[in-house]
């Protein structure tokens, strides 16, 4: 295969779908990870240049693993990883739910980061290979809702730093990659996700494909290993006491 390849997590929809058309774009071969979204990922694939879709549910890490192995094997210039799959569940600061938890730190948090360990570790490329870990603005501007994701994805960042400075390969780079408010997401309306995705300092939505265009050029290795870019028009420089889905709801000002 003389195209550099990528896995993408959650490729099938949403901004895993916009990174997968912006890595196929500049000439990659992307393989499109799905759990319970085969047929729009198999719809997808066949829209772009080189792909192939591949299923594993990442609430089992072992068989993600498992996954990273047979990937490896196989590909002979595997030089990114986006782990852009995640999970959503709301619960309370004040009543964290074990279940939400569980699946979140599990998901969010644990899988992604053995993903990582295992493709440094195994994975062939040509001039280094990169982890993209996609997070949230969160990280940077908190606030009480969906406590649990919340949490994972300050647990998945912690392993940022942790990895570039541990990598073997002084090629190889580790990032991370937080978004603002970009999809409908929850139980939001897209008339309630048009109000609420304003509420940054540049008082306008953020695009998926901005959120692409900024994956592929950390997958490029510009910037040194450990860095964190966000791409939310300002939103993570805010300090909003709830999520936007609620200060939209309310009419309170960000």
């Amino acid at each position: 295969m003389s195209r550099p390849a990528v896995l993408i997590t959650g490729g099938a929809k949403r901004i895993g779908a916009a990174i997968a058309r912006r890595f196929a774009g500049a000439g990659w071969h992307v393989v499109l990870h799905h759990n319970r979204s085969g047929a729009e990922a198999e719809a997808l694939a066949t829209t772009l240049p080189s792909a192939e879709t591949i299923r594993c549910d990442l609430a089992d890490s072992d068989a993600a693993l498992a996954m990273i192995e047979h990937l490896a094997a196989r590909l002979e210039d595997w030089r990114a990883l986006v782990n852009s799959a995640s999970v959503f569940g709301h619960d309370s600061v004040h009543a964290l739910d074990p279940a939400v938890h569980a699946e979140a730190m599990r998901v969010n948090a644990e899988t992604p980061a053995r993903m990582a360990q295992a493709f440094l570790r195994l994975a062939r490329a040509n001039g280094g290979r990169r982890v993209i870990e996609v997070l949230d603005q969160k990280l940077a501007n908190p606030n009480p809702d969906f406590f649990s994701y919340t949490m994972s994805k300050h647990a998945l960042a912690a392993t940022v730093p942790m990895q570039a400075m541990a990598a073997d390969d002084p090629a190889d780079r580790v990032y991370g990659l937080a978004p603002g408010a970009i999809l409908p997401s929850h139980d939001q309306t897209e008339e309630e996700a048009e109000l609420s995705h304003r509420l940054n300092l540049l008082g306008r939505m953020t695009g998926p494909e901005e959120v692409a265009d900024a994956a592929h050029f950390l997958a490029e290795g510009w910037l040194a290993s450990g860095g964190m870019v966000y791409v939310d028009s300002g939103q993570h420089l805010l300090a909003q006491d709830r999520d936007v889905i609620y200060l939209a709801r309310e009419g309170t000002p960000a």
